[in-house]
């Protein structure tokens, strides 16, 4: 092993292709079960590595010499092998910093509570010391001498200012949720996650729709890789570098999702969009049809459209976390704010604003099966279309045309 990143679980990782976009190097994600990582840092097969949960700590016994950054934190989230001696260090700091400063959140003189208690939570409490924190309280699910409990912060800290989760909750892969309520707490001004898969968990998704502030981790990531790579290979890299390659992870990793009333387009467009950019092409209606073997208006005919909805939900739930893809979705799907929650942790919503006077009656849509319904759909539904847009495409012109006005701002 040359280069790469080692953790207990890596399959949400987006560090090989980050590296992969600063250095031709071969960086690989070795994923070490409890009980192995003694082996491996006493072989010392590799010339640097990352570290990620749970080993942060962990491995610092094994190191000759611990960065004064790192050793003040308690974590390191580098490594390099110098003719068999290891070295630690600690880029997490400067990717929370970076990340807490370009999000324009103010921690100076702010109570900051610290959500987790592991090697990213010690970064966390010194990055909020060091930009001016009035006050830094950890929080933890179980009783310890240096953290709150949730109960404690119920009781007593529902004043807190900004918040900093660096707990699994709402990874991909694990338990979705939210590790506490935004809320609950009325003074808040700023809340950091640091997980960036999904790009946006139901945590920061909650902050913003109170108006708050809040960003997700994957410059964090994206920062701390360029700092780690310029202690890997004793470089440094242009300014520039970490918003470039955040930028090309992030549009990489988005989805595009595409809402509308029936007939407005999203099919023809969408899959113009999916064979252009070489990205997957889901249709939620498609998806239904694939799982429960009848249409979406055979459903609403048998079943009503509230199970036609449940249904759609479940679809929606299913894909959610997948990222990179072209999504159209059904014209009704706009209607429950948790399949917009959804849509919008890895994706950018484009509603495709077709004249209504353009929006023909087809059989297949029952809903919108005539001219009279279509009208009805279209009045009820337009101003929950533009609310939970992130960009209005008009589709007035040929499908083509609203592809590209479609992938000129997605590209932004």
């Amino acid at each position: 092993m040359q280069y790469g990143c080692i953790g207990e679980h890596l399959t949400h990782s987006f560090s090989k292709e980050i590296h992969g976009q600063l250095q031709d190097y071969i960086y690989e994600l070795k994923e070490i079960p409890l009980g192995e990582l003694d082996a491996f840092m006493t072989e010392r097969d590799f010339r640097a590595i990352n570290v990620t949960i749970p080993y942060k700590q962990d491995v610092l016994p094994y190191l000759k010499e611990v960065d004064k950054t790192a050793a003040a934190i308690g974590a390191v989230n580098t490594i390099v092998n110098r003719d068999g001696r290891l070295y630690g260090y600690n880029t997490d700091f400067g990717g929370m910093a970076d990340l807490i400063k370009r999000t324009g959140i103010e921690l100076k003189e702010k109570k900051v509570l610290i959500l987790g208690t592991g090697g990213t939570s010690k970064t966390a409490v010194a990055v909020a010391r060091h930009l001016g924190a009035a006050s830094v309280w950890k929080v933890s699910r179980s009783a310890k001498t240096d953290a709150l409990t949730y109960e404690d912060v119920l009781q007593k800290h529902l004043d807190a200012q900004v918040l900093i989760n660096t707990t699994p909750r709402g990874m991909f892969s694990r338990e979705g949720g939210m590790p506490i309520d935004p809320a609950l707490f009325p003074d808040l001004c700023g809340v950091i996650d640091a997980i960036y898969n999904p790009l946006r968990t139901e945590f920061v998704l909650k902050a913003r729709s109170m108006g708050v502030p809040a960003t997700g981790g994957l410059y964090m990531l994206v920062r701390q890789a360029v700092l780690a790579s310029e202690i890997f290979l004793d470089t440094r890299y242009p300014d520039s570098i970490t918003e470039a390659v955040y930028h090309a992870v992030k549009i990489g990793k988005e989805n595009i999702v595409l809402t509308g009333m029936p007939g407005s387009g999203k099919t023809t467009i969408g899959r113009l969009l999916a064979d252009e950019l070489g990205r997957p092409y889901l249709d939620t209606d498609a998806l239904v049809m694939e799982k429960t073997g009848k249409t979406p208006a055979q459903i609403i005919a048998t079943q009503g459209e509230a199970t036609f909805r449940e249904i759609e939900t479940a679809v929606i739930r299913e894909i959610a976390f997948q990222t990179g893809s072209v999504i159209a979705t059904g014209g009704g799907a706009i209607l429950k704010g948790e399949n917009i929650d959804l849509l919008r942790m890895n994706g950018r919503i484009f509603f495709l604003d077709r004249p209504v006077e353009q929006l023909l009656p087809t059989e297949d849509r029952p809903l919108s099966s005539t001219k009279e319904a279509i009208l009805k759909r279209y009045y009820e539904r337009y101003s929950t279309y533009i609310a939970t847009a992130d960009v209005v495409v008009a589709n007035n012109d040929t499908p083509d045309f609203a592809a590209q006005q479609v992938k000129k701002e997605f590209l932004k």
